[in-house]
């Protein structure tokens, strides 16, 4: 088993959204918002090491940042990575 602590850095964070909620339980499909640089074999290796499941299937898209307007001036939050990945069946991860 690889070591856990070179993936801390691939995954930031899961993402826990209406839609999200809706996706474990009909699709058993989880969101993560992870690193910018990773890439699909990456976010796969992460999510199997960190939460002991098997993944069938990793989808990724890059995420806009929006624009902000703050005292009169216009600024843009940072672009970001959002991972959806798709488990195995019986698999689960607890987020809580």
């Amino acid at each position: 088993m690889p070591n856990p602590l070179l993936y801390y850095g691939v995954i930031e964070k899961p993402l826990v959204t209406e839609k999200s909620t809706v996706l474990q339980d009909i699709r058993n499909q989880y969101s993560f918002r992870v690193d910018p640089s990773s890439n699909k074999s990456e976010i796969k290796k992460a999510v199997e090491t960190l939460f002991d499941v098997k993944v069938e299937a990793v989808n990724v898209m890059n995420v806009p940042g929006k624009f902000r307007r703050a005292l009169g001036r216009i600024g843009k939050s940072r672009d970001w990575k959002k991972a959806v990945v798709t488990l195995r069946a019986g698999d689960r991860i607890e987020i809580v």
